[in-house]
C-alpha cells in the first residue's frame, strides 16, 4: 500500500501542499494554508484530468497523509502534518 503511495506525482502533490500558497493560485471563499486546495487545482497544477488528480488525493487521504474538509460543495485537501511525520519516523526506525 505504501509503495503505491510513494508514486512521483504523489510525492510532487505532497511536497506541493508544503506551501500551497507559492504553488496554487488563490481562491475566493477559500485560505489555501488553512483549508487546502481541490482536486481541480491539483489536477491543472499536475496536467491531468480531475479524476486522476482526486484519486492521487483520496490515496493520501486514505493513508492518513491528507485531511479533507468540505468548503462550498468542493472537498479541500491539506497535509496532516502530525501523520506525515510518524511515518517518517516509523521508516526512520528500520520499519
Amino acid at each position: 500500500m505504501l509503495r503505491n503511495a510513494a508514486s512521483a506525482s504523489r510525492l510532487e502533490i505532497l511536497d506541493w501542499l508544503k506551501d500551497p500558497v507559492a504553488h496554487f493560485p488563490p481562491q475566493r471563499h477559500v485560505d489555501l494554508a488553512e483549508d487546502g486546495v481541490t482536486a481541480r487545482a491539483v489536477a491543472a497544477k499536475l496536467g491531468v484530468s480531475r479524476r486522476v488528480a482526486g484519486t492521487h488525493l483520496m490515496l493520501l487521504a486514505r493513508l492518513g497523509l491528507l485531511r479533507t474538509k468540505r468548503i462550498r460543495h468542493r472537498v479541500h485537501y491539506r497535509r496532516d502534518e502530525v501523520r506525515i511525520a510518524e511515518v517518517a519516523r516509523m521508516f526512520e526506525k528500520g520499519w
